[in-house]
């Protein structure tokens, strides 16, 4: 098993360059948290992801591909909530 300090800075490396914050909690799950570089505001958080579930690379890499497409799909979503087309009635 990776240790959990191995564990988050895998993690918040593979977002680099945005900022990356990974926190473990003492009944075993992580919070993964990614910042906006401009604002430094948090722009998604995905909380309770059980870190006995990530054993192998695999496990990580996938979890990694997950958030970055969670991640994708609230940008594209704030995006289109921002757009002038969307305000109009």
């Amino acid at each position: 098993m990776i240790s959990t300090l191995e564990l988050r800075h895998i993690i918040e490396s593979s977002f680099l360059p945005q900022k990356c914050i990974c926190t473990v909690n003492s009944v075993g799950t992580m919070t993964i948290q990614l910042m906006n570089p401009s604002t430094n505001q948090v722009d998604l958080t995905v909380p309770g992801i059980p870190i006995s579930s990530l054993i192998t690379m695999r496990a990580v890499a996938d979890l990694v591909a997950q958030v970055r497409e969670e991640h994708r799909l609230v940008l594209l979503s704030q995006r289109d909530s921002s757009s002038p087309l969307n305000s109009q009635g």
